[in-house]
């Protein structure tokens, strides 16, 4: 199983300061069971359970700093140090993603509140302490938090990010030849077209290796570029476009009504009529019947486990 790193407290595990869990029933009861999870919790690690809250203060003349709610005591340097650990164990983890509890000053991913010093309005502009190293240490890891992830669109494109990041650090490890490198730049063809058309050229040049440059070193281009790539977020304009040359396989082979047909919900996807696993279903039963090999690889049509519904959802793509 693929492991995806989360805040310990998402798992149902009673690691909150008030001596509960924020359980989330999407992770616990649905991604469950395709990933692996890896709990992380710097606070419960240096103060246990239950334990006083802290929360993120603007000083005007040192900056953000981590301090206790009611006391005010600077617990800044505790937190980073902790925080840091934690960040490097996840490399020894072979982690492919990371999943963080919203709004917590050492979690959030973004718009954590950060308090003043005097008596004033918060503002939602921090990033949490820990997740701030990860960031930091691991600026193209897919992560997310659980309140975005209700966000068909941005699931969608967190997820696909995942297994996509898995794949290529497996076929790094694998110590693939030129030949297997190719292979998998083929499959991935469609699916980094539909992220950036200029990220797929670059990547095709890279494959290329007109410096005849040896394989470790052009893998490790190929993979800082496809993780580039894959971090991007994909649109209803760039996937229709990918729709359309996929299309482009079949078009003659099938009866002007098919065609037709076809064209239609092309369009109605276009419109946001109906969802993207409407025509992928479609495209999937010509590609089977006129055997395509080269779409049957296409991890475009094929992303992740169709269990998952991620395009099922008209919203998914914007």
């Amino acid at each position: 199983m693929i492991k995806i790193g989360i805040s310990s407290c998402l798992l149902g595990n009673v690691v909150r300061y008030d001596g509960a869990n924020a359980k989330d029933k999407f992770i616990a009861n649905k991604l469950s069971e395709y990933f692996s999870f890896v709990p992380f919790c710097p606070e419960h690690q240096i103060w246990g359970t239950p334990r006083t809250t802290i929360r993120l203060v603007d000083k005007q003349d040192i900056g953000i700093r981590v301090v206790t709610s009611n006391e005010g005591v600077d617990l800044t340097d505790e937190l980073e140090a902790v925080s840091e650990e934690n960040a490097n164990e996840v490399a020894e983890h072979d982690i492919s993603g990371f999943i963080l509890k919203s709004g917590s000053p050492t979690c959030g991913l973004e718009r954590v509140k950060v308090y003043k010093e005097i008596n004033a309005p918060t503002e939602k502009k921090g990033v949490g302490m820990f997740a701030k190293k990860l960031k930091e240490k691991y600026p193209y890891l897919p992560i997310e938090e659980e309140g975005r992830l209700g966000d068909a669109w941005l699931r969608e494109n967190f997820l696909m990010q995942v297994y996509a990041y898995d794949d290529v650090h497996k076929l790094v490890a694998s110590k693939p030849a030129f030949k297997d490198l190719v292979e998998f730049h083929t499959k991935y063809k469609y699916l980094i077209m539909a992220k950036s058309d200029t990220s797929y050229k670059v990547l095709g040049n890279i494959v290329a290796n007109h410096e005849k440059k040896d394989i470790e070193t052009v893998l490790e281009e190929y993979k800082l570029e496809f993780l580039i790539a894959i971090n991007k977020k994909g649109n209803v304009s760039k996937t229709f476009n990918v729709l359309q040359h996929i299309f482009g396989y079949f078009k003659k082979l099938i009866t002007p009504d098919e065609k037709e047909e076809i064209l239609e919900s092309l369009n109605e996807y276009k419109e946001k009529i109906i969802p993207l696993i409407a025509v992928i279903k479609l495209i999937n039963i010509y590609v089977k019947r006129f055997d395509v090999e080269y779409l049957k690889t296409q991890k475009f049509l094929n992303p992740y486990p169709k269990e998952l519904a991620l395009r099922s959802d008209i919203k998914a793509y914007k």
